[in-house]
C-alpha cells in the first residue's frame, strides 16, 4: 500500500495508480498481477532525520535493506540498497520509467554487496521526488538486464506553480560508544574536537514547478546541499583493551550538492505530441579514516630519518596515552554524477501511443588519500591523487502500445527495442600514490595505495534488445499478462527471457496474484576490468590484498574462467485485500534461484605452496599477501514473505495512521561453483566467511510499525523497526576465515571467530506544529533508545581480537552503530 506516513494531501486515501510493472499505464496499485510499493518519500522525509533517498526506504519498504559502511575504503562513500538479499546490482533503477545508470564504484570491501556494483540513489535530490514504486518481482522480461530482485522507479515531481523547501539539523548524541564521553579513552582514539554531539547534519532543499506555455507544460527544477560530520564509535569498556587496529571507526564526513529538472511541454493538443526532459547534476565529497598505522607494529610505513628515527609530523602523527606514536590516513573521494534524458511521446492511428527517448548516465568515482604518507619519500607529502574510475550509459528506446478494449475485457498490447552503449574507465593515480622508493619501506600512499597504470582499463560494450509484452483482462476479474525479451550482448551473447503473470478478483475487494519468470543479469564491466590493491586486518596483522580483473594473467594463472551472465527463475504468490476505503492488506511469498552469481571469491594466500606457482610468484613480484577474483562462484535460493498493512482514517482537522510493514526471508547456498583449476581450494575460493557475507545480506525478519495521529495543527507519530539477528565470522587465527578459530581467554585451545548480533528494536519518535499553511516545524528523535548492533565479540576468545570486517567494535549491519540521532526541520510551502 501507498507508504505516505506524513498523509498531509485529501487524496491520500484514493487508489494509486502505477507505472512500473504494468505497460497499460491505468492499473491501480492493488489491482496488479504483481506486488508494487509506492512511497512518498517527501512525507517521509519530515519525520526522521534520514535525508537520503536510500535510508528513508530501508525503514519503510519491507524487503529492502540498506547498511552505512564504515572501514570499506570506497564502500564508506556511498550507499546501495538491496531487494529481498540479493546484491544491489541485481535491482533495476528506473527515473520517470527510463533506464538509470550505474556508479562506477564496485565494493570490495564491507558486509553487504561484496563484489557488486549498483545506483546511488544520493545522486537524486529528496526534493525532486513525488515517489518511489517498487515492484517486488523479478521484471528482466520486461525491462532487461539487473530486474531480478525487482524494479525501483523514482518519478521526480511537476507541481506546476508550487514552491517547497525544507531546512534541517541533526546529530548523534551516543553516551555508550562515542569515545569523547570518556576522559580515559579519548587519548587514544581520533576525535575530531571531542564532540559529544557528533556527525552533525545540516541540510537545505528547495523545489519549484515553472510553468510552460498555454498547454499545460511544466519545468520541475531542484537544488540541494547537505553537509554531514563524521562520527566516532569504539568499545569503551575499561574490561578490555585498546583497538590500536581502528582509532577512528565511524561515519565518513560529506558535502553533497545537487540539482535536478523535469520538464513535460506538450507540443499539440490531447496528447497527440509531448516532449520531455529530465535529467540533474550533483557532487559529493567525503572523507573518511582508514585502519591506523602504529609506529611500534610496522615502522615501515612511517617516514623516518636515516637512522631509522620516527619523523614527527604535527597534526598528522600523534602519540598515544602509552607513548605509542600512530598515524590514521584519511580516505577522501569526489563523486561527480551526471544525467540527462529527452524524448517525444504521442498517438498515431486508432489509439496507438509510442514513446521514443535517448538517456544518458556518467558517474566518476575519484579517490584522494590525505594525512598520509608514502613512506619511500619520508614525509614530503601527506596528500595523493589516487586515480579513480568512471562509467557512461547511453540508453535509446522506442515503445509502441495500444489497448483493444473489445477484445474480452480489454488486451494491452506493447512492444519496442532498446540500444544501450556501456563504457568504464580505470585511471591511475599519481606515481607517489603507489610506488615504492625505498626497498626498505611499505610502498604506497597508507591507507589506500593508487591505481597503477597496470591497473588502467578502458572498455566498451553494446547491447540490443527487442521486447513483447502483452496484458489480457480475460473478464472483469480475471487477468493474465505474459512478456518476452531478447537481449545480445557484444561481449557475451545473447539471452532470452520471459515471465507470465496473472490476478483473479475473488471479490471487488480481494484479488489473488502470482507470477512467474526468468532473468538474467549480464556481468557489469566494473565486475570484469576492476582491479586495485587494498589494505585489511588479518589474524592481527595488517596485510595487502590484490584484486585481479577477469582478464588479467594472475586470473588465468588461478584457473578463473571468463564471466558470464547470471541467471534466475522467480517465482511469487499473493493477494490484496482492501476490505474498507481505509484499510489495505497485501501478502505475497516468493522463491528466487539465482545460478551463476558474480561474487568476489576468498582470498588466496601468496605463501601456500599447493597453489599453482605461477600465480604465487605473480602475487610475491607484487608486493601482496592474498589475491582476489571475481568469478561465477555461487548459485543461491531467496525464500520469503512480505506484508503491508495500511490503515489510514481521516477526518476533517485530523487523522489517525497505522502502517505495518514485514519481511520474513531465508537464503541458501545451493552450489558453488569452483572452476577444475582451483581443485581442492573449495574452502578458499569461497571461505565460511565470505559465505557468511552472502548470507546475512538481508536479516531473516525485519518489520516495521508506524503510529501517528494527527488533530488540527499538531501531529504526532512513533515508528518501531525491528531487524533479526545475523552472524558473521571474522578472519579466525590464521587470517584466512576458513573454518576461523581464535585462541581461548584461558590460554589453551580454540573458539570460533563468530559474532551473533542478535535482532533488535529501534524506536523512533517524531512531532510536528503547523504554524500556518505555509509553515511546518518537525522535531524528533530517531533510535531514542541509543540501540546498537552487539559487539563482534567471540565469547571465550583471548582478549579483544576487533577481527572483523572493519576493525571496530561491531560490523556494517541491522541499524548501524551510531546511536540516538536529533533532528529538527522547517518545511515551507507555498
Amino acid at each position: 500500500s501507498e507508504v505516505n506516513i506524513a498523509m498531509i494531501q485529501d487524496n491520500s486515501l484514493l487508489d494509486q495508480i502505477v507505472i512500473v510493472g504494468s505497460r497499460r499505464g491505468n492499473r491501480v496499485q492493488t489491482e496488479t498481477a504483481v506486488p508494487v510499493d509506492v512511497i512518498n518519500v517527501g512525507a517521509i522525509t519530515l519525520t526522521t532525520a534520514r535525508t537520503d533517498v536510500t535510508s528513508l526506504l530501508n525503514y519503510t519498504a519491507p524487503s529492502l535493506n540498506y547498511n552505512k559502511q564504515s572501514g570499506s575504503d570506497g564502500a564508506d562513500h556511498i550507499d546501495l540498497a538491496t531487494l529481498r538479499g540479493l546484491g544491489p546490482d541485481q535491482t533495476l533503477v528506473l527515473v520517470n520509467g527510463k533506464r538509470r545508470h550505474q556508479t562506477a564504484f564496485i565494493s570490495v570491501f564491507g558486509t553487504r554487496g561484496r563484489g557488486n556494483s549498483g545506483t546511488d540513489l544520493s545522486a537524486i535530490p529528496i526534493q525532486a521526488i513525488d515517489r518511489v514504486e517498487i515492484l517486488r518481482d523479478g521484471a528482466s522480461a520486461q525491462y532487461g538486464s539487473d530486474a531480478i530482485a525487482g524494479v525501483m522507479n523514482i518519478i521526480l515531481k511537476k507541481n506546476p506553480r508550487r514552491f517547497s523547501a525544507d531546512f534541517g539539523v541533526s546529530g548523534y548524541y551516543d553516551e555508550k560508544y562515542n569515545p569523547a564521553f570518556d576522559d580515559g579513552r579519548a587519548g587514544f582514539y581520533e576525535i575530531e574536537d571531542g564532540k559529544k554531539l557528533d556527525g552533525m547534519l545540516y541540510s537545505v532543499g528547495a523545489n519549484y514547478g515553472l510553468p510552460v506555455g498555454d498547454k499545460g507544460g511544466v519545468v520541475n527544477l531542484t537544488l540541494n546541499y547537505a553537509n554531514q560530520g563524521k562520527t566516532f564509535r569504539q568499545e569503551l569498556d575499561n574490561e578490555l583493551p585498546i583497538n590500536i587496529y581502528r582509532r577512528a571507526h565511524g561515519d565518513a564526513s560529506l558535502q553533497n550538492f545537487g540539482g535536478m529538472f523535469n520538464a513535460e511541454i506538450p507540443l499539440k493538443d490531447n496528447d497527440q505530441l509531448t516532449f520531455y526532459s529530465f535529467g540533474g547534476y550533483n557532487r559529493k565529497e567525503s572523507d573518511a579514516y582508514a585502519f591506523t598505522r602504529n609506529f611500534s607494529a610496522r615502522p615501515d610505513r612511517f617516514p623516518t630519518d636515516p637512522n631509522g628515527g620516527l619523523i614527527q609530523v604535527p597534526g598528522i602523527i600523534k602519540e598515544d596515552p602509552e607513548g605509542e606514536f600512530f598515524f590514521n590516513p584519511h580516505i577522501q573521494t569526489e563523486i561527480q554524477d551526471l544525467s540527462f534524458a529527452a524524448g517525444l511521446e504521442g498517438e498515431f492511428g486508432e489509439g496507438w501511443k509510442w514513446d521514443g527517448s535517448n538517456t544518458t548516465g556518467y558517474n566518476d568515482f575519484h579517490f584522494f588519500g590525505d594525512k598520509t604518507f608514502n613512506a619511500g619519500l619520508g614525509a614530503t607529502q601527506t596528500n595523493f591523487d589516487d586515480g579513480g574510475f568512471n562509467f557512461l550509459q547511453n540508453t535509446t528506446n522506442l515503445n509502441l502500445g495500444k489497448l483493444f478494449p473489445h477484445i474480452m475485457s480489454g488486451l494491452n498490447v506493447a512492444f519496442g527495442g532498446e540500444f544501450r552503449y556501456e563504457k568504464y574507465q580505470l585511471y591511475a593515480g599519481e606515481e607517489a600514490s603507489y610506488a615504492n622508493y625505498d626497498s626498505l619501506k611499505a610502498s604506497g600512499a597508507q591507507g589506500f595505495p593508487g591505481y597503477q597504470p597496470a591497473d588502467e582499463a578502458d572498455a566498451n560494450r553494446s547491447c540490443v534488445g527487442m521486447y513483447g509484452d502483452v496484458e489480457l483482462d480475460v473478464t472483469q476479474r480475471f487477468l493474465v499478462g505474459a512478456a518476452v525479451r531478447f537481449e545480445n550482448y557484444s561481449d557475451f551473447g545473447s539471452t532470452l527471457n520471459g515471465k507470465l503473470a496473472t490476478r483473479y478478483k475473488i471479490t471487488d475487494n480481494f484479488n489473488l496474484r502470482g507470477s512467474v519468470s526468468t532473468g538474467f543479469r549480464a556481468p557489469s564491466l566494473q565486475q570484469i576490468n576492476f582491479s586495485s590493491t587494498f589494505t585489511t586486518v588479518q589474524g592481527g596483522q595488517i596485510a595487502e590484498v590484490k584484486i585481479a580483473p577477469n582478464n588479467s594473467p594472475i586470473t588465468r594463472a588461478a584457473g578463473i574462467p571468463e564471466l558470464k551472465e547470471e541467471k534466475s527463475v522467480n517465482g511469487s504468490i499473493g493477494f490484496s485485500f482492501k476490505p474498507t476505503r481505509e484499510l489495505t492488506l497485501t501478502m505475497d511469498a516468493y522463491h528466487v534461484k539465482v545460478d551463476d552469481r558474480v561474487v568476489l571469491s576468498g582470498q588466496f594466500s601468496a605463501d601456500d605452496p599447493d597453489l599453482n606457482p605461477a600465480l604465487t610468484d605473480i602475487l610475491q613480484d607484487l608486493n601482496v599477501s592474498y589475491a582476489q577474483f571475481f568469478a561465477n562462484a555461487v548459485s543461491t535460493t531467496n525464500k520469503g514473505i512480505d506484508i503491508v498493512l495500511d490503515y489510514n482514517h481521516r477526518e476533517v482537522d485530523g487523522h489517525f495512521r497505522t502502517l505495518l510493514t514485514a519481511n520474513f526471508q531465508k537464503m541458501t547456498i545451493d552450489k558453488i561453483n569452483v572452476p577444475s583449476g582451483l581443485a581442492g581450494f573449495e574452502t578458499t575460493f569461497l571461505s565460511d566467511r565470505e559465505q557468511k557475507f552472502i548470507l546475512a545480506s538481508a536479516p531473516p525478519v525485519k518489520m516495521g510499525l508506524n503510529v501517528e495521529y494527527g488533530v488540527k495543527k499538531l501531529t504526532v507519530g512513533a515508528r518501531l523497526s525491528y531487524f533479526g539477528e545475523i552472524t558473521l565470522l571474522g578472519y579466525g587465527e590464521d587470517g584466512l576465515g576458513i573454518d576461523p578459530m581464535v585462541p581461548t581467554d584461558i590460554g589453551s585451545g580454540y573458539v570460533p571467530d563468530r559474532y551473533v548480533y542478535g535482532g533488535k528494536f529501534v524506536p523512533d519518535v517524531y512531532a510536528s506544529w503547523r504554524f500556518s499553511d505555509n509553515f511546518t516545524f518537525h522535531l524528533g528523535c530517531d533510535n531514542i533508545a541509543n540501540v546498537h548492533p552487539d559487539l563482534a565479540y567471540a565469547p571465550g576468545a583471548a582478549g579483544w581480537a576487533f577481527n572483523n570486517e572493519t576493525g571496530g567494535p561491531w560490523d556494517a549491519v541491522q541499524m548501524g552503530g551510531n546511536g540516538l540521532r536529533l533532528f529538527t526541520r522547517l518545511a515551507v510551502n507555498f
